[in-house]
């Protein structure tokens, strides 16, 4: 490995300690390297923060001179809601900066590159490119698609059974699975489940991990049947409650759950009398939400996934057997007719978390 990787292992890592707090922001991580010496470390702590090279800058202080940074994603030209970091690296004397990815924003990608080539700064670009794109995998689906990405977690026994046949399901998975479960809430910007859900388990949906950060809740509820003492209106002091739904709805039962705090957002109706998935994902992505994790259950990950709306599997399998044909598998709906529809699964990764499986990828 050479020292360029080495230091943009570092960054990365300092990248990822704001994973599901930067909102609309991608997660940034910046050192700065004099004479083969970390003098400076930075990341993006959340929007409207100053950025990871400014922190880093700061830390590093006269020892900036003549130092090369290295940056997880190309530094900044524009101002937004901070200065541009293209600027404060010209300003300090670096004479050196390597990006890991430039910005997948089309109307912006290279030109912080071109700016610091142009004040005479050698600029080196694609160092763990493929590790930094990852990271912020969330951001560049919101920029391409203009929707966050969602990764639709669900959890059954190795037959695929998410209860017994008289509706026990709590718990399939190991404790160890659980508390992942809550990581994971804490790494998104929103967590989803459907009214059936909510009716059948009355989930709180917050992390109940130390240092970690509840998400945003999103109930989906065409009908608005969630009743008024249900957990989810209590369990989060921190994030705020939204409910996708119908327009058609009462407007005095809307007015009530908006009294209460909570944000609707009122979707088409498919022709089956349902939110529209594909009109809520595009809501959500005007709301600069660019992280999503569904912990719904079979009807609506069926509809998910039908809607072509989920990027990524996160599924658990804890190593029972259920068995029962009357006992719910993972995915409820008309099903497919040839095998050649499946969706299909890349890049999966196995890991054990306590005795159960995890199985990770990506939904082509």
């Amino acid at each position: 490995m050479d020292l360029d990787q080495r230091y943009m292992d570092q960054a990365l890592r300092l990248a990822a300690r704001a994973v599901g707090r930067t909102r609309p922001n991608p997660v940034v991580g910046c050192i700065i390297v004099a004479n083969k010496k970390v003098v400076g470390r930075g990341f993006h702590p959340k929007a409207g923060e100053p950025h990871a090279e400014v922190f880093a800058l700061r830390d590093a202080g006269e020892m900036a001179s003549g130092a090369t940074a290295y940056v997880t994603l190309e530094p900044c030209s524009h101002t937004g809601r901070t200065p541009p970091c293209a600027d404060a690296l010209i300003k300090s004397g670096i004479s050196r900066v390597v990006v890991a990815m430039t910005d997948p924003n089309p109307k912006v990608s290279g030109r912080g590159i071109k700016k610091l080539q142009a004040a005479g700064i050698e600029v080196k670009v694609g160092v763990r490119q493929v590790e930094a794109q990852a990271l912020n995998r969330p951001f560049i689906i919101w920029i391409d698609k203009g929707r966050p990405m969602l990764t639709l977690k669900m959890a059954s026994s190795l037959d695929g059974k998410t209860a017994t046949k008289t509706g026990e399901s709590q718990w399939i998975t190991c404790p160890e699975a659980r508390l992942r479960v809550q990581n994971m809430r804490s790494r998104h910007d929103l967590v989803m489940v459907g009214i059936g859900t909510v009716l059948a388990d009355d989930p709180r949906l917050n992390s109940r991990i130390a240092g970690g950060r509840d998400p945003i809740r999103l109930v989906v509820d065409s009908n608005l049947r969630i009743p008024d003492g249900a957990t989810i209106f209590e369990s989060s002091k921190s994030a705020p409650l939204w409910i996708a739904t119908l327009k058609k709805n009462s407007q005095e039962r809307m007015k009530e759950l908006t009294r209460r705090g909570v944000l609707l957002i009122q979707c088409r109706e498919t022709s089956a009398g349902k939110v529209d998935l594909v009109d809520m994902m595009e809501q959500l992505g005007r709301l600069e939400i660019t992280s999503v994790l569904s912990e719904a259950g079979g009807i609506l990950s069926d509809a998910l996934l039908q809607a072509s709306v989920v990027d990524r599997l996160a599924l658990f399998l804890a190593p029972k057997l259920i068995g029962g044909q009357d006992a719910p598998g993972l995915l409820k709906g008309a099903g497919i007719e040839k095998l050649a529809q499946a969706e299909k699964i890349a890049g999966l990764t196995v890991t054990m978390v306590g005795s159960d499986l995890l199985l990770e990828g990506a939904i082509l």
